[in-house]
């Protein structure tokens, strides 16, 4: 790139316009999502190394539930500040922390009453006494500041990036420092706790605007019921889709089993994971700002930045699918290099769901909270069915091949909801679903051991 080039970059990414602040977000997201999946890799390959496949197989089943809680805790408070007219009215805004507040007080309560049937269905004891002081992270997000939401609504988000890098570092820290001495699962409790509070107590201290108040304006709150009643269920369907696999296959898998599964899924999300961030903080703002019904101008516009960030995240995808043993034997020691072949699998089933992920935001931003719910929670349903036959009769590569299937059962009616709202282009879906086979098939040619070494893991553990 020439200087005159740099010049127009950095000229593109000053200024207060949408253009520009949309730029800036992108950016911060991707150095945002980097430094913390740096920090969560970072934390894992020394974690594999103090303990054995058990303790960490326990400690996935843990963070299954942690994670479980930080999605519900959403409740549509986010999404609704974003698109509502009254995004910055302080009564607005005080309504929506309070029933952030209430939502993480009731979330820690189910978190007590799920210790005792969790503990008995998988046959855990240690979960009756770790889920209680889990939930309490549920707490401590109800009472990070509503200026969270605010910033990314603006896409201001330098000091939310901060933010967020520094606590979890924190955290890992903690993390570390506790799994030496303790040796056992209370790390990442204590860790993920300390993580949730200092995130909690530093957004009050860091981000700019007005420290909200306890208040229950009708309208206010009316709104955000309205909106985010669907928003709540969509969570929990949204939590069956990323995390049910573990869950299932936690009741029929070995805990050493288990560990494999989480480490392989952990890499091999990470794309996807970059995907929803960008979605979340850039493109879902941009949909409600510029929607690609209205005009010609604001669809193609729509499309080049899904088209630009689809193939992006592939690129960065396909590396773990065609070298994905080789890339557990570099990051892990022996005991764990069974994820190998689980890697390649769960990689290419990934890439599938950033091919389709980018359509249903649209839904969100046209107010269409209802409909973006049931389609998550019908495609949830689907996906928990065929997993948990998978699981039953196939162990891992069950609910992986499941996961496949549902992933194409469910895209036809994706299509369906959203083409009214311009958000479907059959030429990108159809090139990048070709690109990911022929990913596929370039790393069988080079490696068919994969494919063997996968289907030996077929059966329950």
């Amino acid at each position: 790139m020439g200087q005159d080039g740099v010049q127009k970059l950095l000229g593109g990414l000053r200024g207060d316009a949408l253009r520009a602040r949309a730029m800036r977000g992108s950016m911060l997201t991707v150095v945002s999502f980097g430094g913390r999946n740096a920090l969560r890799l970072g934390s894992n390959l020394i974690l594999t190394r103090i303990l054995f496949p058990e303790a960490f197989g326990l400690m996935a089943l843990v963070q299954v539930f942690l994670t479980g809680l930080q999605m519900f805790s959403d409740f549509g408070v986010n999404a609704s500040v974003i698109r509502s007219k009254r995004g910055d009215d302080p009564g607005f805004l005080d309504t929506a922390w309070t029933v952030q507040v209430l939502r993480g007080v009731v979330l820690w309560l189910g978190a007590v009453a799920l210790a005792g049937p969790a503990a008995a269905f998988y046959d855990e004891p240690q979960l009756r006494e770790l889920l209680p002081v889990v939930g309490l992270t549920a707490i401590f997000l109800g009472l990070s500041s509503i200026n969270i939401v605010t910033v990314n609504r603006k896409l201001v988000l330098g000091r939310l990036t901060a933010l967020e890098l520094g606590t979890q570092a924190l955290g890992i820290v903690v993390m570390v420092a506790l799994a030496f001495v303790l040796q056992s699962v209370w790390a990442l409790v204590i860790g993920g706790l300390v993580q949730a509070g200092s995130k909690a107590l530093l957004s009050h201290v860091l981000l700019p605007g007005r420290m909200a108040r306890p208040a229950l304006e009708p309208a206010a709150f009316g709104e955000l019921f309205h909106f985010g009643k669907w928003i709540f269920l969509s969570t929990i369907a949204g939590f069956l889709l990323k995390h049910g696999d573990r869950a299932i296959l936690g009741k029929y898998i070995s805990l050493s089993d288990l560990a494999f599964y989480t480490i392989a899924f952990m890499l091999a999300s990470m794309p996807y994971l970059l995907k929803t961030a960008l979605l979340e903080r850039v493109l879902y703002p941009l949909y409600c700002n510029t929607p690609p019904a209205e005009s010609p101008a604001n669809r193609a516009k729509i499309l080049r930045a899904r088209m630009i960030l689809t193939g992006g995240v592939l690129a960065i995808s396909a590396p773990f699918v065609i070298f994905g043993p080789e890339v557990i034997r570099l990051l892990y020691d022996p005991r764990y290099h069974d994820a190998g072949p689980i890697l390649t699998a769960i990689g290419f089933v990934w890439m599938f769901r950033i091919i389709t992920s980018g359509h249903d935001p649209v839904l969100l931003a046209a107010g269409e909270s209802r409909t973006f719910a049931l389609l998550l929670i019908c495609g949830a349903a689907l996906r928990i069915c065929l997993m948990l036959l998978g699981a039953i009769h196939f162990g891992i590569p069950g609910v992986i091949g499941a996961a496949l299937v549902a992933e194409t059962l469910i895209y036809p009616v994706l299509v369906r909801l959203t083409f009214r709202y311009g958000a479907w282009d059959w030429r990108q879906d159809a090139g990048f679903a070709c690109l990911a086979v022929l990913i596929l098939t370039l790393t069988l040619w080079r490696n068919p051991a994969v494919w063997t070494d996968f289907v030996a893991l077929a059966g329950p553990g």
